[in-house]
């Protein structure tokens, strides 16, 4: 299958989930993950209709912007290190991985810089690994609280990684977890603070991801191929 049948293929199966779950398919955005995927390959996608890429690394985002038109809307979706922010504060459209403060005044203070507002949003950590990035859901109010003293950073929503198990019951769990705090979101009353964009779901689990309330999956194996 070509890349073009692959994201048809992944489209049509975001529809089907939607549509199980009484939801408008059209209420659901693909981002596509090109970490470590040649340009030219991601090319193919944008030709079959995909208009987010997922990156990430900073360095290899900042390697393939030159090669892309500005209307491609670039998420970095993967861990940032607050040295790092000052190279992409105004290169990409949305960040998935806000999780914890050194982060959210370093946002802050580089897009106060460049006059913008970032976009952003808290990814959390539904487990208790504590070297899995974001933040835990109990210490989820104190850090929306947080936000609101940083007002060039704008949270849209939450991100999160399902636990990777087999048991698509412990997926499940995980993704309808995030959709309470989603909902619990919308309920604060801070103007920088909005419950938009519900990111979760990959590759081996975005139509369980759609079926819960994701409103963004990110895929990539299921489109590229395994890197």
């Amino acid at each position: 299958m070509t890349i073009k049948d692959n994201v048809n293929e992944v489209r049509e199966n975001m529809a089907k989930a939607a549509l199980r779950a009484g939801r408008n398919p059209e209420d659901i955005t693909l981002c596509a993950v090109s970490k470590y995927i040649e340009v030219p390959k991601i090319k193919e996608a944008l030709e079959a209709g995909v208009t987010i890429l997922g990156e990430n690394k900073v360095q290899e985002l900042v390697d393939k912007l030159p090669q892309f038109s500005e209307d491609v809307n670039f998420h970095m979706i993967g861990q940032l290190q607050t040295n790092k922010v000052k190279y992409i504060i105004d290169k990409v459209k949305l960040i998935h991985s806000l999780d914890r403060k050194s982060l959210l005044k370093t946002l802050d203070k580089e897009a106060k810089k460049k006059n913008i507002i970032s976009d952003t949003l808290i990814q959390v950590n539904l487990t208790s690994d504590p070297n899995r990035g974001g933040v835990s859901i109990e210490e989820l109010p104190e850090f929306v609280e947080e936000v609101g003293k940083y007002s060039s950073v704008r949270v849209r929503g939450l991100m999160c990684v399902a636990q990777n198990v087999d048991d698509e019951n412990i997926i499940r769990e995980d993704f309808r977890r995030m959709r309470l705090e989603f909902e619990r979101l919308k309920l604060y009353n801070i103007s920088n603070v909005s419950g938009e964009i519900l990111s979760m779901g990959m590759s081996h689990d975005y139509e369980i991801a759609i079926e819960e309330g994701a409103t963004l999956v990110r895929v990539g194996t299921r489109i590229f191929g395994k890197r």
